[in-house]
């Protein structure tokens, strides 16, 4: 008898719809991930403030606490593990705010199951790696006097546009979409004041020169 493969690691699932639920249960556990499923933010609370997963995937519609609210109370941005939020098509607006307060992107319904996977083991993948070069941020410890503090992953974003990385392969490290990618740095630019592409890295350089 063959041996069950180690599991790949959790992703905690959460959607009030027991069909969406089921069908990711589904397509995650085939690719080797161990699914734990919620149907409201609160039961999510109770687990994830004890344990981090590998990932998670949030619903922004669900039961008493919205997902924006989970999001909040997990701090996106500094929770252990990559946070994607799940919208319709009509959400768009609410899945950029999910990610200014810390998702790292969102997935839009209906979706593909195999396309879900592949996202996810290029999001993990990409976080673990960034986790281990977080030490070696040279945008990471700049400074811009006088303009609106960029979030950690706007850093990221930003290293890497420094770096002459196109939205895509900014995309690819972070484990991003390119779109998401497009609107962290449309909010960079208007934080550090740049006009366009060459300004920001004008910005970024006069920035890496001072003492």
């Amino acid at each position: 008898m063959a041996e069950k493969p180690a599991s790949r690691g959790e992703i905690f699932v959460v959607d009030d719809d027991p069909a969406v639920r089921e069908t990711l249960s589904i397509v995650l556990s085939a690719g080797g991930y161990q699914v734990i499923c919620f149907a409201d933010g609160a039961a999510l609370l109770a687990v994830a403030r004890t344990r981090a997963p590998a990932c998670i995937l949030l619903d922004v519609h669900i039961p008493g606490k919205s997902g924006l609210d989970v999001l909040k109370e997990l701090r996106g941005e500094d929770y252990p593990a990559p946070i994607f939020i799940i919208s319709g098509q009509g959400d768009i607006a609410m899945a950029v705010s999910a990610i200014k307060n810390g998702a790292l992107d969102f997935i839009e319904k209906p979706f593909r199951g195999n396309e879900i996977v592949a996202r996810l083991d290029e999001a993990i993948g990409a976080y673990a790696r960034r986790q281990e070069e977080d030490s070696a941020s040279k945008v990471g410890s700049l400074h811009f006097p006088g303009r609106e503090p960029l979030t950690r992953r706007e850093r990221e974003v930003l290293e890497q546009f420094a770096s002459g990385a196109s939205n895509k392969e900014a995309g690819r490290q972070l484990g991003i979409s390119p779109r998401t990618i497009e609107d962290h740095r449309a909010n960079i630019m208007k934080k550090l004041g740049a006009r366009n592409a060459a300004d920001l890295i004008r910005i970024v350089m006069t920035a890496q020169r001072a003492p």
